[in-house]
């Protein structure tokens, strides 16, 4: 008898049923913000769980990062997506002339419920070591699982209930194949499942009439672009928008050739940073009037429409969806409030908004640059809305039955002129500014000349039109293939870099592509001083190689490396989707954010030690060491010592604990106190801090506390 159950109670029953209920709810909820990288392309970008992108991170606004390379190329600022039926009643009961859900983040657990938010990868993410430091384990934390057989290298699936009953599937396809990696596929399906909040409880079984789907985006194009032409444009303040494709239908499953890879005539619609009205110089193309002249707004961002569902059982491609690409005033738009009965009227005008109604009549779906342009040269006077403008599409209406869907497909891309071309534009610019006698001629793109240097620095910088519709071109030529692309090979899994004494060691384990036809082997490419550089290749390896000795750095100076795998292009032939030939992995799986040097062999007498440069002259600060124009290094210095640097009068400014074992080490200049120093008389102070010995002959070479005086000049 002792072996039989005991039966289960009513109250264990009850108990058990609200236990597994609030399970599945636990489960199924995913916090508002969760936010997952994408970081494998060109372009990079942040997602967020609720469905659409605010790209204010408490510091700046982050996001759309290209080219990935540099620092500050971000050109996000916002995303507004709004959805709305009409005749709708809640499942409470009450009817609504009018329902419209409102995706941000305010709304997460009131009208919006995410419930699934994650990336997937195709492959593990290569390791990269330098020195013995993993620089890429940081980035797995973006990946939640890993499918082999996905297409895409990331796919973000997203999944958003509302409190319509309409559950938002969303899903970003990201490629790292370099003819295709400055550009997010985003497909998103709208499903009438009757799900109102987090879980799986279906409490409605109604049919939603006349769904209109509508998104506003406004770029900054770029953050580092602001700092030319104002803070304002941080926010996109003085963001120019325009569309194209108001023929598509005529041209609806035309194919996109080689011999013809831009084309107007694709659903798409795209910004750049304007001209500021404080201005009192042509700001096109946001020069360093300051610097260098480089142009640091050369961005051109936006969407291209690759398809859209005809209604919830035709699933080909309406042509004429979007009925509106266009723009609208930044921050102008009906607010639902907190979704209560009151907020019904300005439920009303954001569905008529929805309907393509522009609110306050501020916008328009039309080409806004080719309106307004020639009359207002700051695109914010157009509409005195200091939020700056917004590029509009609407999609509608649908009718969606119980279970029915439709799917709505598009690609976020941003691109413009190379980094090189804009160092060199801006160069030529800012040489004719500071002489204002020079007047060229300038070279313009179409190989003609000009003697007005804004006219030849804005010509260049709208070269990101044709850029940008090359970029929706090759998206809308993947799609059509069913991304079915030609790959590179996969990276090598582990990328290992060393620092030696008289070279920098490279090795790596072999691509798990080796095999394969076509294999040819790697390249290896380095950058001096930083890593937000321009790379040189420096070596072209074959498909056995497994490492590579850099022979040729100079002591002192930073390096960063990268490693590709690539192909002889015999599975790159037909150009239907990108131009043919060899392809290789992309650079960001491998690139190294850690320098490696060449470490030197410590001293063997204190009397050797020498501080370089000495004097530091800040006017020579770009001669000595590339790229870390405070860098000061002392060497010949023992291999175990301690370094207290002092100020003329005995004030210790910094200590430094040397314990690497090498004859080297670095000082950026600063003070413990995150100072930079100033013109002045130093005294380092060497200490030893253990007896070392030489390793050959066992020799005592240092002795612990015997210690050294150098005394060095900064001219700032």
């Amino acid at each position: 008898m002792n072996n039989l159950r005991k039966p289960v109670s009513v109250y264990q029953i009850v108990f058990l049923g609200i236990f597994f209920i609030f399970l599945n709810t636990a489960v199924a909820q995913v916090e508002g913000t969760h936010t997952r990288y994408i970081r494998i392309g060109e372009m990079q970008n942040h997602y967020t769980a609720y469905g659409s992108e605010r790209a204010w991170n408490n510091n700046y606004y982050e996001g759309l990062r290209w080219p990935a390379d540099y620092p500050w190329t971000d050109n996000a600022v916002i995303e507004r997506f709004w959805y709305g039926v009409r005749d709708f009643v809640d499942p409470d009961g009450k009817r609504w002339d009018a329902y419209t859900v409102h995706s941000t983040a305010g709304y997460v657990g009131n009208s919006i419920f995410p419930v699934k938010h994650e990336q997937t990868a195709k492959f593990e993410p290569p390791t990269v070591l330098v020195d013995g430091v993993n620089v890429t384990g940081q980035y797995l934390q973006d990946i939640d699982d890993y499918d082999p057989d996905q297409i895409p290298d990331r796919i973000i699936t997203n999944v958003v209930n509302s409190s319509m009953g309409l559950t938002m599937t969303r899903r970003i396809l990201a490629f790292s194949q370099e003819y295709h990696d400055d550009y997010h596929i985003r497909e998103y399906t709208f499903t009438n499942t009757g799900k109102t909040g987090y879980g799986d409880e279906v409490r409605l079984r109604e049919t939603l009439k006349d769904l209109y789907v509508s998104k506003q985006i406004r770029y900054s194009v770029s953050r580092e672009g602001s700092f030319s032409i104002g803070g304002s444009q941080s926010w996109g303040q003085h963001t120019w928008v325009t569309k194209r494709g108001e023929n598509y239908p005529d041209h609806a499953g035309q194919p996109i050739t080689e011999n013809n890879p831009i084309v107007d005539w694709l659903r798409a619609g795209f910004a750049w940073a304007g001209q500021n009205a404080a201005n009192s110089w042509d700001n096109i193309g946001g020069p360093h009037r300051g610097g260098d002249g480089r142009l640091r707004a050369v961005q051109h961002a936006g969407f291209v429409v690759v398809h859209v569902d005809k209604n919830g059982s035709d699933k080909s491609d309406d042509p004429n969806q979007p009925f509106v690409i266009g723009w609208h005033a930044g921050d102008t738009y009906p607010s639902v409030g907190d979704m209560s009965p009151a907020a019904e009227p300005q439920m009303k005008q954001l569905y008529a908004m929805l309907q393509g109604q522009p609110h306050q009549g501020l916008g328009g779906n039309y080409r806004m640059d080719e309106e307004y342009l020639s009359s207002h040269a700051d695109p914010s006077t157009v509409h005195n809305d200091r939020g700056g403008t917004n590029l509009w599409y609407s999609f509608g209406p649908f009718t969606l039955e119980p279970d029915e869907s439709v799917t709505i497909i598009m690609a976020e891309g941003v691109s413009g002129l190379g980094r090189q071309k804009a160092e060199e534009i801006g160069r030529r610019w800012k040489q004719a500014f500071d002489d204002p006698s020079d007047s060229g001629p300038f070279t313009l793109p179409d190989g003609s000349t000009t003697n007005d240097k804004d006219i030849f620095k804005n010509e260049w910088t709208y070269t990101g039109k044709d850029s940008i519709m090359q970029t929706f071109g090759r998206a809308y030529r993947n799609f059509i293939s069913g991304y079915n692309i030609p790959t590179a090979p996969l990276p090598p899994p582990v990328f290992d870099v060393s620092s030696g004494g008289d070279r920098i060691t490279l090795s790596w384990a072999p691509s798990p592509s080796a095999g394969e036809p076509g294999f040819a082997g790697y390249r290896i490419y380095r950058a001096v001083g930083k890593p937000d550089t321009t790379y040189e290749r420096i070596a072209d390896l074959g498909p056995a190689a497994a490492e590579y000795q850099d022979t040729d750095p100079r002591r002192g100076v930073s390096y960063y490396y990268y490693i590709t795998a690539y192909n002889d292009g015999s599975n790159n032939t037909s150009g239907e989707t990108n131009p043919t030939g060899e392809l290789e992995s992309s650079r960001f799986y491998t690139r190294t954010t850690e320098p490696a040097f060449l470490q030197r062999a410590p001293g063997r007498s204190l009397d050797d030690i020498r501080v370089v440069p000495n004097p530091y002259n800040i006017r020579a600060r770009h001669l000595q060491y590339p790229g870390e124009p405070d860098k000061i290094m002392f060497l010949n210095i023992p291999g175990q010592c301690m370094i207290r640097i002092y100020t003329e009068r005995g004030d210790l400014i910094e200590t430094i604990h040397h314990t690497d074992g090498s004859g080297d080490a670095t000082w950026q200049s600063i003070t413990s106190s995150r100072q930079i120093v100033v013109s002045g008389v130093y005294i380092a102070h060497f200490t030893v801090t253990e007896d070392q010995l030489d390793p050959e002959t066992g020799e005592l070479l240092f002795r612990a506390g015997d210690s050294q005086f150098r005394k060095f000049v900064v001219i700032r």
